[in-house]
């Protein structure tokens, strides 16, 4: 699509990112998945998917090779497994205290219907086939933070509110989050995706809805050669 490559490029450009965007299309129950995404032979996480397609490859993960049951459960492609619903998973995994602890985290986390979604399909910006309903994108907080701004207070002025867990940073946080609600949100990371993928320390996740793809990009052209450009001479 070249809207879509268009996309990649400015917002490449414009930020200094290292890797591609990538975008991120959820398959609905029934529907046909499309054509020119590889098929995995190893199951694969969320966040490794998104890790490999920011790295060049287009993917799509139906439910059955889905590595993660939390990532897949909630992105709708597989029922949430007692283990997890029960935080019993992530208060053995260490990440709280207390098993109730992860269970209220589990309550709370933001997710789609289960079994709503046949699979996930993810590929960079530059070379997607579906507009995206999600576009990840991941660099340092100085990249990152630009596309707040232009998510919101460049022309609505404000603040803005994030949403982010320590855990579920590229399912629940970067892609579940902007798909229900229509607003950017950001991630730190988290234990899965640091311990599986080739995220780096010094890197975070930013999720774009596709619907504001078009005006997050305008900004962005528009900030580059002022606020962006003189941010960076300052701090040479």
């Amino acid at each position: 699509m070249n809207e879509c490559k268009e996309e990649s490029r400015i917002l490449m450009e414009a930020l200094g990112l290292k890797h591609e965007p990538v975008a991120v299309s959820l398959i609905k129950k029934g529907g046909e998945l499309p054509e020119g995404y590889a098929r995995p032979e190893k199951s694969l996480r969320h966040c490794q998917a998104i890790m490999r397609a920011r790295n060049g490859e287009s993917l799509v993960v139906q439910a059955d090779k889905q590595a993660c049951p939390v990532g897949a459960s909630s992105l709708g492609l597989v029922p949430t497994p007692e283990k997890v619903s029960s935080g019993e998973f992530h208060h053995h995994m260490g990440m709280y205290a207390e098993q109730s602890a992860a269970r209220a985290t589990m309550e709370q986390r933001p997710a789609l219907e289960p079994e709503s979604m046949e699979a996930t399909a993810v590929a960079p910006l530059s070379k997607a086939k579906l507009r995206p309903d999600v576009v990840v994108v991941t660099g340092t907080p100085e990249q990152m933070f630009w596309l707040l701004p232009a998510a919101s207070t460049f022309t609505m002025g404000g603040r803005v509110t994030v949403n982010m867990g320590a855990v579920q940073a590229a399912c629940a946080d970067s892609t579940v989050i902007p798909y229900l609600t229509g607003n950017v949100n950001i991630s730190l990371g988290c234990f899965g995706c640091r311990k599986t993928t080739d995220l780096a320390p010094e890197e975070m996740l930013v999720g774009i809805p596709g619907s504001k793809m078009r005006e997050i990009v305008a900004a962005v052209t528009k900030m580059k050669e002022g606020p962006i450009s003189k941010s960076r001479e300052k701090a040479k």
